[in-house]
């Protein structure tokens, strides 16, 4: 039996100012699944994940998370509904501990409220120790214990984007996109970040999409791969099927005589 998706994305079309950014793109995403969304820069790709988050509005189309229609509802209430992302340029709080910017995440799931938390009084107190346990359980799985304390601003950018997905980890995410996750990371950095999104899937059966230029990660860490040119999608498939296709070839990855695109 064919488990039902937990998201639905259905001809989604977005314009800006007559230029087309996405056109019809439709794909599904698998409970436990890891969907890369590849193609070259000006493709769609991050306007399909602002769509899905609720940055952008679609004019056309539809996206369905779990049972419910969510193309209209802002992006804080995808959030609360558990879709949490990360972005290709870090978009952190400089001036904060690594604690307390993956703490940020907990907003969301908090009845008393940050300050409230913060005051240590009764119930508010209770809280946040709890929240408090999930941020440091997140901090000891990204191996970052060492740099808990210390200012955002003043940490190498591996950590950094380590911080990041500790942050959308601790929204409780239901599904979690990553664009870009790895990013400007040695090669190092990347087998860590590598390892942890596939514990992520593995263990905690989350499942994510994943935008990513490094071609060799998505083929490692992708179930299947969607290929998008000009805001349109021109192939969907595994890995090896997507290696294999004649047109992703010539779009993305060079032309079908053996040659490199340019």
């Amino acid at each position: 039996m064919i488990p039902e998706p937990v998201l639905r994305v259905e001809d989604l079309h977005l314009r800006f100012h007559g230029i087309q950014a996405i056109a019809g793109v439709e794909f599904v995403l698998a409970p436990r699944e890891i969907l890369g969304i590849i193609g070259p820069n000006g493709a769609g790709k991050t306007s399909v994940l602002n769509c899905i988050n609720g940055f952008y509005r679609p004019q056309r189309g539809r996206i369905v998370f779990g049972d419910g229609d969510i193309t209209h509802l802002p992006p804080h209430r995808r959030a609360a509904l558990g879709i949490a992302r990360t972005f290709q340029n870090i978009a952190l709080y400089p001036g904060m501990s690594v604690l307390n910017n993956i703490m940020t995440g907990r907003i969301i799931r908090m009845r008393s409220g940050l300050l409230a938390c913060g005051l240590y009084a009764g119930p508010a107190q209770r809280e946040h120790v709890t929240h408090r346990a999930v941020v440091e359980e997140i901090i000891d799985f990204l191996e970052i214990e060492e740099a808990r304390g210390q200012l955002v601003a003043d940490l190498p950018y591996g950590i950094q984007k380590k911080v990041e997905l500790g942050r959308a980890l601790a929204m409780d995410p239901q599904v979690l996109i990553l664009d870009e996750p790895m990013a400007g990371m040695s090669t190092d950095e990347k087998s860590d970040m590598a390892r942890y999104i596939l514990e992520l899937k593995e263990v905690r059966s989350l499942p994510m999409i994943l935008i990513e230029h490094d071609m060799g990660v998505v083929m490692d860490l992708c179930d299947r791969l969607i290929v998008m040119e000009y805001g349109k999608k021109i192939a969907e498939g595994s890995p090896d099927q997507i290696q294999r296709n004649p047109d992703v070839i010539r779009a993305y990855i060079g032309h079908a005589d053996g040659g490199t695109a340019h």
